[in-house]
């Protein structure tokens, strides 16, 4: 019988799990440029979010190597491009506004994920200004919607379950939803 032996086993069973590993690195290393530039600090002791997320990835097991990498690479030490945060604005189904807020080191590739999961979804990427005048930013950086035009209770909820399929971003590979 080919390809049940035990050495086969144990390398399928290791790549599935390191497979998993590698994609909680990479959502924590995100996640920590981001605060460390949102900080302008690199000590945890004065960034609180810093502070939060690395104890994020201590019990994740991440490597402290790639930690400080993050870190470094927010900072401006590293030699990889800069994490900038871009606004986008969007038409989700039924012509739901939306905001996206995307940290990229890449604007191009993000702009273009982004175009290709909204076309995906029945929805189109917005000029700017064409959405913002419906949404409040708060000095959390959050933004709230303003209604302009109220609708029933059942198109509400129609329109929630559309707008939840086209979050539903896993399966981009460059896309990490934090709520």
């Amino acid at each position: 019988m080919s390809g049940h032996s035990k050495w086969n086993n144990i390398k399928n069973r290791k790549g599935a799990q390191d497979k998993m590993k590698s994609k909680v690195f990479s959502q924590l290393s995100r996640l920590i440029r981001a605060a460390a530039k949102q900080g302008n600090s690199g000590d945890p002791k004065s960034n609180s979010a810093l502070r939060l997320i690395l104890d994020k990835a201590r019990l994740a097991n991440m490597p402290k190597d790639k930690v400080q990498k993050a870190i470094d690479v927010a900072m401006g030490k590293g030699n990889a491009s800069q994490i900038q945060e871009i606004v986008y604005e969007g038409f989700g189904p039924a012509g739901v506004g939306l905001m996206i807020v995307a940290l990229t080191d890449n604007v191009n590739r993000s702009s273009a994920e982004i175009r290709f999961v909204l076309n995906k979804y029945n929805g189109s990427l917005g000029s700017p200004g064409s959405v913002r005048y419906m949404f409040n930013r708060n000095q959390d950086g959050e933004f709230t919607a303003t209604m302009k035009f109220p609708i029933s209770e059942e198109d509400q909820a129609k329109l929630e379950e559309l707008v939840e399929n086209l979050i539903d971003l896993e399966d981009v590979e460059d896309v990490f939803y934090a709520a």
